[in-house]
């Protein structure tokens, strides 16, 4: 499980094919590369991934074909940067919002707003999960957690603050480029409830 706050970027060293699949090696910064073990849980662009070996500060993840359908890893060359967060452990300060690394769909950027200090970032919004995304309501962006701007029929923003801009790769962020969303899972459950409810009466 994570929080959606970002600890710092990570640059991809090197990309080896595999059959329907890919092994990343990751270049952590020094501050987050302290005491991870071979086996340990790192969200990468809001992915969860497990760490596979490592030499220094270099960390090699395995990612299934399915994943590299799902989100942005499969589009990732060698030199690009991710965003990174180590797992949530007990007793840790939860500033974001619960999420647990599942990536739901990779939407695409539509438009980029700058005006002074506010960033304000529009996504394409899947049909399927038109439900789910509310204004005010948390999204997972990228491994970011995030508070939904404003929701049109086919659009959703986010509004980024300078020190977002400057921690993960959003500060870069391109129009056409996709970016991992994850839904809020109590917002998920409390939707697929009531469809329940309301199917059950008829």
């Amino acid at each position: 499980m994570f929080t959606g706050i970002v600890q710092g970027q990570g640059q991809i060293k090197s990309i080896a094919e595999g059959k329907n699949q890919r092994s990343f090696v990751i270049t952590l910064p020094m501050a987050i590369s302290l005491h991870i073990d071979i086996g340990a849980s790192i969200a990468i662009n809001g992915t969860c991934l497990t760490v596979t070996a490592q030499d220094n500060n270099h960390f090699s993840f395995d990612v299934i074909g399915q994943t590299l359908k799902l989100t942005n890893l499969g589009l990732l060359q060698q030199g690009d940067w991710v965003n990174v967060e180590r797992s949530l452990k007990y007793g840790d300060e939860i500033g974001g919002h619960i999420i647990s690394g599942h990536v739901s769909v990779a939407v695409t950027i539509t438009k980029i707003e700058n005006e002074d200090d506010n960033t304000t970032i529009w996504f394409g919004l899947p049909v399927a999960h038109k439900k789910h995304v509310l204004p005010q309501g948390f999204i997972g962006l990228d491994g970011c957690s995030l508070t939904v701007g404003a929701v049109t029929e086919s659009e959703f923003c986010v509004c980024l603050i300078p020190e977002t801009l400057r921690v993960t790769g959003f500060g870069k962020a391109t129009v056409g480029a996709k970016v991992n969303m994850e839904i809020d899972h109590q917002t998920q459950t409390i939707v697929a409830t009531v469809e329940r409810v309301l199917a059950s009466r008829g």
